[in-house]
């Protein structure tokens, strides 16, 4: 008995890390630790072609600052991301981005001959008929996938999934024209979210207001869910800042009923969640935010800039600042650029205590093996 006794405490204390909540959960709430994100989950780089192209037609710029490709999205999330982003257009007839028309600029058939791009529903890409390539050509296709990889990994800590609504046309000849989200597009993200996952397996802003009478009143009073009431959880974030955003919250105070949080003001009701993404401008601001009790996401790299010149000044800065999404679009380094760059989180942790929201002590070894 004694022995099984020993055995029991060496894997709660190594293999586990889940038989003593006090001690592994250390009352740590959703908002007080730091993860590591990716800049457009999905995103592969154009053939070089295209980027040729893009260059000689619109600017070398642009043509360099698609020159990323992402994980898939199992590996991202094998490798401690806990943050992803999907860039989603609105496609209710279906068929309508199954043409890629940047492709008759390099002599290739657009016709993609692709039955997924044919079935209505949201789908993934950067930018329409240009910048399409992708790991997941739908959103259900993407999550699918990383329900699948959080079946497996039960205990997980909650990943933030950041759905950024795309309807911008672009000047080139033939192009698909978007679909504006309006109410009705608003409201088919939530149902495709919930084709996936159930209820149960989401942190949506009615689990986090509680009997608070504001959304943004229970984020500024210690509202969030412990990381031990969240993990094998996902939290839903809208990016979009106009005109998709106010058809989302309008007729939902406090975004009830909702399933995503909001890129809002402070002072609104629904407030809780900000994007500021360059930390070495906006630290401050950052720092208090975070030290108020929202959540915010900023960026380590932009542009593939400070991976071509293997510079991490923006990357400290974003972690010192306490946002609790860092994200990359470099998690392993690009190796066309000659540089080792790429983004993980300080001691190579896949979560660490945030350095201004944390309470003391607190351990990072013990938020997620």
């Amino acid at each position: 008995m004694k022995f099984l006794v020993i055995l029991l405490g060496f894997a709660c204390s190594v293999v586990v890390l889940a038989c003593n909540d006090s001690e592994v959960e250390q009352g740590l709430r959703m908002n007080e630790i730091q993860v590591l994100g990716t800049h457009n989950s999905y995103h592969v780089q154009p053939r070089d072609e295209i980027l040729q192209v893009l260059a000689a037609i619109e600017s070398q710029e642009l043509a360099d600052s698609l020159e990323y490709t992402a994980l898939p999205l199992r590996e991202q999330l094998d490798r401690g991301v806990r943050q992803l982003e999907f860039d989603i257009f609105a496609d209710p007839e279906g068929g309508l981005y199954a043409s890629r028309e940047g492709l008759r600029y390099i002599g290739e058939d657009p016709d993609s001959g692709l039955p997924e791009l044919d079935e209505p529903g949201m789908k993934v890409l950067h930018i329409q008929d240009i910048d399409f390539e992708t790991r997941c050509l739908t959103l259900q296709i993407c999550l699918d996938q990383i329900k699948g990889w959080s079946d497996e990994h039960p205990r997980h800590l909650p990943i933030t999934v950041m759905i950024g609504a795309k309807d911008d046309p672009i000047p080139l000849p033939n192009a698909a024209i978007p679909v504006p989200f309006g109410p009705d597009e608003v409201d088919d993200i939530d149902e495709e979210i919930l084709q996936v996952f159930p209820r149960e397996r989401l942190v949506v802003p009615d689990d986090v207001r509680a009997d608070f009478a504001t959304l943004e009143e229970s984020v500024l009073n210690g509202g969030w869910p412990t990381l031990e009431k969240a993990r094998g959880r996902f939290m839903f974030v809208f990016l979009d800042e106009g005109d998709a955003r106010d058809h989302y919250v309008d007729g939902h105070p406090s975004l009830e009923g909702r399933m995503m949080f909001t890129n809002s003001e402070q002072g609104e009701p629904e407030a809780s969640w900000f994007k500021v993404d360059n930390a070495l401008e906006d630290g401050e601001r950052i720092r208090e935010l975070v030290q108020a009790g929202y959540m915010v996401r900023t960026r380590s790299d932009e542009e593939t800039q400070q991976a071509r010149d293997d510079d991490y000044t923006l990357q400290v800065a974003a972690f010192e600042s306490g946002a609790q999404s860092v994200v990359t679009d470099y998690v392993v380094p690009n190796p066309d650029f000659g540089t080792e760059y790429h983004t993980a989180i300080p001691g190579d942790y896949v979560a660490r205590c945030n350095p201004v929201s944390a309470p003391e002590p607190c351990e990072s070894d013990l938020i997620e093996p």
